[in-house]
This record gives structure tokens, C-alpha cells and sequence, in this order.
């Protein structure tokens, strides 16, 4: 005999108490963040807000600046290029022993190199560049190395599960004739992975280039510290100049990342 499915309302629905814990925490959140909804929408704040949009869509085009601005978004796109190359490489080295090749492999390191992968992406770019701004000092460097650590942490996560779940045929194959594990890695396994792992550090270089824009903020070199510079100023059509700069420099990189990725999935 059918039994008729217990609606999702009743007290005894777990789907009911799931749904009623969500509205009263976004309704606690709403309560203690304070939102002075009423104060933005005011007369006073929209003409502001008016002002200064109008500000931003008067860019400066001088020659002068535009040179600067565009040495910066050079500088800011080698800062991602060599943090994401950094970090594929190193990200690599730490995948290997953070991954369990087949089902006997004992991975003694796995988990220390796992922890010390948590424990690089676990902490922010900008607070990687904090730290390093007082051994590194101001400019590019600092924020290459932050970039470079953070994204280590994430790919090395990433790589080591893709070495995890690739296919074991030809690896099996090898191991069967005596092959040694580093040769089995490099002729089997990396082979295999190979495209899945410049997929995803191209998808960190797209996001390198808007965190290293972010990065000069903090003394990191390229666009964000024009930006942090002018911006302290009020200098609205610098600052709008230098925003059209980061909007085209993240366009730029995100159709070089898409055709690179069309080209390795051929």
C-alpha cells in the first residue's frame, strides 16, 4: 500500500526546520549589521553619489598619465604572469606527495603537505602582502610573492586531486613491469592530467590579474597603487582612467585564458 510523501511544511520535516533556520539567520543578520537603508536612498547621498558618477565618466587622457597608467597595467600583468607561473610549478612539487596515486600507495606525506596546502591559500593575498611588504619592502616584488603563495595553496589542492582521480590504465600498466613511481608520474600520469592543469592555472591567472590590481593597494606596485595613490586624493578622473585600465587588462586576460583553453581541449 502507498504511502502518501510527508509535506515539506509539517514540524516534523527536516526540509521545514532547514528552510525556517535560514530566514531567521538572514533575518538576525539583516537586525545586527545596523543597514541604514534610509540614509543611502536620501536626497542628500543620491546627489553625492550623482557627483561623483559623473566625476568617473570624465577620464583623464592626458599622454603623460597615460603613459604611467600604462607602464602600471604592465606591471600588473607580468605580477600575475609570474605569481600564477610560480605557483603552477611549486603547486606541482606539493601535488605529488598531497596525492594518493592508487589505492597501496602509502602517501607518508600526505598529510603534512595537505595541511601546509590549507595553510597557504588559507591566508588572503593582501595579508600575504602585508607580511611580506616589511622583508620584501614596497613595489612589485612583495605583491608577485603573495600572489605566488596564495595561489600555491590553491592549485596544489587542485592538482593533487586531479592526480587522484586520473585514470590508472597506463600507470597500472608500468607499475606491473616494475617501472619506478617517478617514471610512471612523468610518462603515465602527468601526461594524462596534463590538460586539466593548465585549465586551472589559467583560470587562477584570470583571477591573478584582478587580485594583483587589488594588491598595489597595500604598497604591491602596478595599477592598485596608482589607484590607492589617487583615490586618496580625489583624483576622480585619474581614478577613472585607472579603472578602464583594470576593466581592459581583466578583458585581455580573460580572452587570452579562453582561447589558450580552447586550444589544449583540441
Amino acid at each position: 500500500m502507498m504511502t502518501r510523501p510527508r509535506h515539506w511544511l509539517r514540524l516534523d520535516s527536516s526540509v521545514f526546520w532547514v528552510l525556517f533556520g535560514t530566514i531567521a539567520l538572514i533575518v538576525l543578520s539583516f537586525w545586527s549589521l545596523d543597514l541604514q537603508l534610509a540614509r543611502v536612498l536620501s536626497l542628500e547621498s543620491l546627489a553625492r553619489m550623482g557627483k561623483f558618477l559623473g566625476e568617473l565618466l570624465s577620464p583623464n587622457l592626458e599622454p603623460v598619465f597615460l603613459s604611467k597608467l600604462l607602464r602600471a597595467s604592465l606591471e600588473t600583468l607580468a605580477m600575475s604572469a609570474v605569481g600564477t607561473l610560480l605557483a603552477t610549478i611549486f603547486g606541482l612539487l606539493l601535488a605529488v606527495p598531497a596525492s594518493r596515486s592508487f589505492a597501496g600507495d602509502p602517501a607518508r606525506w600526505r598529510f603534512l603537505t595537505r595541511l601546509l596546502l590549507n595553510a597557504l591559500r588559507a591566508i588572503p593575498e593582501l595579508v600575504w602582502a602585508a607580511l611580506l611588504l616589511i622583508s620584501a619592502g614596497l613595489g612589485p616584488f612583495a605583491g608577485t610573492l603573495a600572489l605566488a603563495l596564495h595561489t600555491t595553496g590553491v592549485l596544489g589542492r587542485l592538482f593533487a586531486e586531479s592526480i587522484e582521480n586520473s585514470p590508472q590504465n597506463a600507470a597500472t600498466a608500468l607499475r606491473v613491469q616494475g617501472v619506478g613511481e617517478g617514471r610512471v608520474f612523468l610518462y603515465a600520469t602527468l601526461p594524462t592530467v596534463s590538460p586539466q592543469l593548465m585549465s586551472y592555472a589559467l583560470y587562477r591567472w584570470e583571477n591573478n590579474i584582478r587580485a594583483a590590481a587589488v594588491l598595489g593597494v597595500v604598497g604591491g606596485g602596478g595599477l592598485g597603487q596608482m589607484l590607492s595613490f589617487h583615490m586618496g586624493l580625489f583624483q576622480m578622473q585619474e581614478t577613472s582612467s585607472i579603472l578602464a585600465a583594470m576593466i581592459l587588462l581583466v578583458i585581455l586576460v580573460d580572452t587570452l585564458s579562453y582561447f589558450a583553453r580552447r586550444l589544449l581541449s583540441r
